[in-house]
């Protein structure tokens, strides 16, 4: 099927041509079609993810400093208590276009992404922007975009270090007691994806925790569905709220007998 457009009437543009237009039921039928292979996609991101978790890891032993809102701060530091750090270089600095209004469009892209925190930080997981622009700049850039994300400015080699001495990358880091250890990084059109907590999660060595994945034995791994909360509710320590687990309960049977039902 070929479709015109205005744009294509002025001459600007060639006409699109478009997949057919079907029934309901064809339609159905190819999105079927289809499924199965997107479900087959998504066992194999979940066997990466798991491919991930067995990863070798690096000791960091250099010392590193930054500068945060409240002073200086080393990279242990930037943990904040928790056992996981994932750490986005964003390209903001001197010279990058747009400066200093702005940080790089593709870092600011993923920036506007970014979903609470709240909900990583409750499967002890730190995230955190770094950049080599002034905190002042910084956080006057924070106020502008609207992002709430911790965001440091490096001080020494730290980005050099670790792949992202210019423009960005994700590095994910484990910290054992005041041993640190790098786990995971990943740069260019792989950090297309980042910015919602599954796909943050499934790059750190301990994943999501839940009871489904498959990590190695001793991973803490809880009851798939129930730790989630709203992100202004988390409360350290708490049990699973009862009408939740009834819910998410009830969902994980409606799944199950829907997946049985359709096999063949």
């Amino acid at each position: 099927m070929t479709t015109s457009t205005e744009s294509a009437r002025q001459g600007a543009q060639p006409a699109m041509h478009t997949p057919p237009v079907v029934s309901a039921q064809a339609w159905e039928a190819a999105r079927e079609q289809l499924l199965v292979k997107e479900k087959v996609h998504t066992r194999a991101r979940d066997a990466l993810a798991a491919e991930r978790r067995r990863m070798p890891w690096m000791a960091v032993d250099k010392a590193y400093a930054f500068d945060g809102p409240q002073g200086k701060r080393s990279l242990l530091d930037l943990f904040d208590g928790r056992r996981q750090l994932i750490v986005y270089r964003a390209f903001f600095e001197p010279g990058v276009f747009g400066w200093p209004d702005h940080a790089c469009r593709g870092c600011s892209m993923v920036a506007d992404q970014v979903a609470d925190v709240a909900h990583l930080n409750a499967r002890d997981t730190t995230l955190v922007f770094v950049s080599r622009a002034p905190q002042a700049d910084i956080a006057r850039l924070k106020a502008r975009m609207g992002w709430k994300m911790p965001w440091f400015t490096v001080t020494d080699s730290f980005d050099a270090d670790f792949g992202v001495d210019e423009w960005h990358g994700t590095n994910v880091f484990f910290r054992d007691g005041d041993r640190v250890f790098r786990t995971y990084f990943i740069k260019s059109r792989g950090d297309e994806q980042m910015g919602g907590t599954w796909n943050y999660l499934d790059i750190t060595p301990l994943g999501r925790q839940e009871l489904w994945e498959d990590s190695p034995e001793g991973y803490p791994q809880t009851p798939t569905y129930k730790w989630w909360n709203w992100h202004d509710s988390y409360a350290e320590g708490a049990a699973p709220d009862k009408k939740w687990v009834e819910v998410s309960d009830a969902g994980e049977k409606a799944f199950r007998d829907e997946s049985t039902s359709a096999k063949p």
